[in-house]
């Protein structure tokens, strides 16, 4: 299969065991997983079952102690850290539950920044994170500071970041998970149809039974593997 056919991120038998003093604690066990381009899949389980684990070595910010992990069709998950740093700089967006805006920057620098160190020029990282930034509401709102966004604001900003890159997957841990619930249910709405419209595969993290409900299928971790959710 050509990189081009391939699903934007497979993970092919993950595990990952920490070290501790009373010795090894496995958290994952064998977890497979296929995300198509466009689709929006939820990763739920309780506290402590692995959700983090799991989207920290599909974004390659840790690498497994066995299993692959293909983006776009490559095995990525082994590579040199130079290599894995430019395929998670490039193909691979990410969401947290805190939006890590850098304070000093405009929302506007927050998302033109990724784009210069991935290569672009400023003016067209401009023009994108306008464009972008525009599509959240947020076309008046590029020269304020974080401080001066309210937090439903500083997570549009974020998620616009992540996808500045035009990444092949998305990656959110508990991306609402700081605001009301009004508030949630509304940027909630907008990731979902910028996900879809730009056809980024998405694996989500999240507690939420509702916002589950409204990504196209939900999955389960349980005792270190992956199972669809009942």
């Amino acid at each position: 299969m050509s990189e081009a056919a391939a699903p934007p991120l497979v993970l092919r038998r993950l595990q990952r065991t920490y070290r501790t003093e009373a010795g090894g604690l496995p958290v994952l066990r064998g977890a497979d997983l296929t995300v198509e381009a466009g689709e929006i899949v939820a990763l739920v389980g309780p506290s402590g079952s692995g959700k983090s684990t799991l989207l920290h070595l599909a974004g390659l910010l840790e690498k497994p102690d066995g299993g692959a992990v293909l983006v776009g069709g490559r095995e990525a998950g082994t590579l040199a850290d130079s290599e894995r740093t430019a395929i998670r700089r490039d193909e691979i967006g990410f969401v947290y539950q805190f939006h890590h805006l850098l304070a000093e920057f405009t929302a506007l620098e927050n998302v033109v920044l990724p784009q210069m160190l991935a290569g672009k020029s400023r003016a067209k990282a401009q023009d994108r994170a306008l464009s972008l930034l525009s599509g959240f509401g947020l076309a008046a709102r590029g020269s304020h500071l974080p401080g001066k966004l309210s937090g439903g604001e500083q997570q549009r900003v974020a998620i616009a970041r992540a996808l500045a890159n035009d990444p092949r997957v998305l990656l959110a841990d508990e991306p609402t998970g700081n605001l009301d619930v009004d508030t949630a249910a509304v940027v909630f709405a907008e990731l979902i149809d910028t996900v879809r419209s730009r056809q980024v595969a998405a694996l989500i993290a999240t507690h939420n039974p509702d916002l589950a409900a409204r990504m196209d299928r939900t999955v389960t971790l349980r005792e270190g593997r992956i199972v669809p959710w009942k």
